[in-house]
């Protein structure tokens, strides 16, 4: 992988750290964690404890409006049922702190977040620049 390619999945890494950590303050106590997760704080990353597990997955976005970008997935790590209400609230709360906070992580590509279907994806300029 090019050392450039790292550093941009690094910062969209440190995005979704930072995306769960924020759902954890928000939204932690809400429901039970499940079972078989470390309580917060126990991980070395915070998508392996607490409530949320949140993650990104590359697409080339064949059949999407979009195209090519970053998927970014929220799970809710509960054996509790979680409302119908509660989960779009998530979402869109997960969806507002992306948005506000894509250009503080990474000022210097032209990224955006789009709903695209039912999932988050950021999409926009992954150039590499001068390689």
């Amino acid at each position: 992988m090019h050392p450039k390619q790292e550093e941009l999945e690094n910062k969209l890494s440190q995005l979704c750290q930072a995306l769960d950590n924020h759902l954890e303050d928000k939204f932690g106590e809400h429901y039970r964690i499940h079972p078989n997760r470390l309580k917060r704080g126990q991980a070395a990353n915070p998508t392996f404890d607490g409530l949320f597990s949140t993650s990104l997955a590359f697409t080339l976005g064949y059949g999407s409006q979009y195209g090519r970008g970053y998927v970014m997935n929220v799970e809710i790590r509960t054996l509790d049922k979680v409302s119908q209400y509660d989960r779009a609230h998530i979402e869109a709360d997960a969806f507002k702190f992306v948005s506000e906070n894509l250009k503080t992580f990474i000022p210097d590509n032209d990224l955006d977040i789009v709903h695209d279907g039912n999932v988050m994806k950021v999409v926009g300029d992954f150039s590499l620049g001068e390689v």
